[in-house]
Parts: C-alpha cells; structure tokens; sequence
C-alpha cells in the first residue's frame, strides 16, 4: 500500500482535525475548503470567498506538484441557490479554459460556519508529476 501524506492548512488558520489535503498514489484528495483569508476570517460577499477558496485550493495543489489542470473531480457547495450563476461565471475564469474536471454542485441547507457561502473539495491526478 502507498503511503500517505499529509498537507497542513496554511500557517495560523485554526481548522477542524483535518488534513488540508492527503495524496496516496497518484491522486491527491483536497479537503473542502472555505472563502477563508489568510486570517482567518471569512469576507461577506460571495465574490470574495470564492477568490479566497480558489487562492486556497491553488496552495494545496503548488506545494502538491500540480495544478488546476490536473483536477479530476470538483465538488461544490453553496449556500444559496441565487449564488449558482456567479459561480459558474467565476469557476470558468478560474478552473479553465475548458475542458473543464467533472464537477458536482449542490445547494446545502448550511456549512459550518453559518457565514460560509460556499466550500469546494476536489480530486487532482499527480499521473506524471
């Protein structure tokens, strides 16, 4: 069996008993990260907190080896469904140019957080890294 390793959240960002991200092989499972800023502190607009989740997810994926256009798999979480539209809008400049990964969105009741509006976890191949 391969080993398994352990990327930790930034430094000073208090997070729930997690990994950031776990690679086995050569997939690397990116935890489900929130619109958090490097203070930990979550901005009101929905705009600011997909920034802070791709800038997030882009961390785990550079000290991984890879990069966006290794995901395989993204799940998406929001809060509310009228937030739908702009992430589309916002995910296409930050996850493409296309093709795009396999992607899930669902509306959830809430995310931990109650000012969490949205979480994003993936899955990237590090296949030739």
């Amino acid at each position: 069996m391969a080993p398994i390793k352990h990327f930790a959240a930034p430094a000073g960002l208090t997070t729930p008993p997690l990994s950031f991200a776990t690679q086995t092989g050569d997939l690397l499972f990116v935890s489900g990260i929130p619109g958090f800023d490097e203070n930990g502190v979550l901005p009101d607009s929905f705009e600011a907190q997909f920034g802070f989740v791709v800038r997030n997810i882009k961390r785990v994926l550079d000290e991984a080896g890879a990069t966006f256009r290794d995901l395989v798999k993204v799940n998406v979480l929001l809060t509310r469904a009228s937030d739908v539209g702009p992430m589309n809008a916002l995910y296409a400049g930050a996850f493409g140019p296309a093709p795009y990964p396999a992607r899930t969105t669902c509306v959830v009741h809430a995310l931990p957080n109650p000012a969490m509006l949205i979480e994003i976890e993936c899955v990237a191949s590090l296949a030739g890294h």
